[in-house]
């Protein structure tokens, strides 16, 4: 008998809107490879479990699973997930643990599964996971690689194959861009991700998502220092017709 595998998660939240269709239970998986400077959980960024520190106490995060015992926590919820919504696999960046990620949902109980991935991993991991979910919300931050390395520490050459992968998958897909004051939301970065996803197969649309500007305010409990690096009172307001001109459905959230 092959053997369980184990994982590390830092939040289960119940009754979640905004992760993938209808009503969902969104799993946070712990440990994130990319270093995005206005990353508002922060405590998904380490793979090892960390003690959070405030006002109201001190609070562990980080705790370890079994897939059969997430599996089973999950499956519990099933009668009301399956008619009304589903599991949504987030992180930190679920593709870290996708071994883990992948037993788990092969255990779930016809249950709609999305996966919410920033596309950086390697093309193996990518396609295990990215096979076994209904839904996959790709977040896609800049196409300009020297960029992308200055703000999220990591190179775009994975992500974006990974993306030319997914087109060809079969598994419908949406592309989300967080607006990032000055940083992601120039006109620059977005006509260029609208070149660059015109006519990709098996994209549904691009969602673009507003800056949070309470990202800040865990760092302090974690121990760390919330450095943006750019101007977070800039208004932003991004043209949505670069998208339109390139035949693409976008959606401003």
């Amino acid at each position: 008998m092959s053997s369980v595998r184990t994982g590390r998660v830092f939040d289960i939240r119940e009754f979640t809107i905004h992760d993938g269709p209808g009503i969902r239970t969104t799993v946070f998986l712990k440990g994130c490879p990319l270093r995005c400077t206005w990353c508002h959980n922060p405590e998904g960024l380490s793979p090892q479990p960390q003690v959070l520190r405030s006002a109201a106490g001190e609070r562990e995060v980080g705790q370890m699973y079994r897939s059969t015992d997430l599996a089973e926590r999950l499956n519990r919820q099933a009668p009301v997930l399956r008619d009304h919504g589903g599991v949504t696999f987030s992180g930190g960046e679920p593709l870290a643990q996708a071994a883990f990620v992948a037993e788990v949902i092969e255990a779930l109980d016809r249950l709609h599964v999305v996966l919410d991935t920033s596309g950086y991993a390697n093309r193996e991991d990518f396609r295990l996971v990215a096979a076994k979910c209904n839904l996959v919300l790709f977040d896609l931050k800049l196409i300009d690689g020297t960029r992308h390395a200055r703000w999220t520490g990591v190179s775009n050459e994975a992500i974006l194959e990974n993306l030319q992968i997914l087109s060809r998958m079969g598994v419908p897909y949406i592309i989300r861009v967080p607006l990032v004051p000055g940083v992601t939301d120039t006109e620059d970065n977005l006509s260029s991700i609208a070149r660059h996803v015109g006519g990709l197969p098996g994209l549904l649309r691009v969602e673009l998502l507003p800056y949070n500007r309470a990202a800040g305010g865990k760092y302090a409990a974690c121990g760390m220092r919330f450095c943006p690096g750019f101007d977070e009172s800039q208004e932003s307001r991004p043209s949505t017709a670069c998208f339109e001109a390139a035949g693409v459905k976008v959606r401003l959230l």
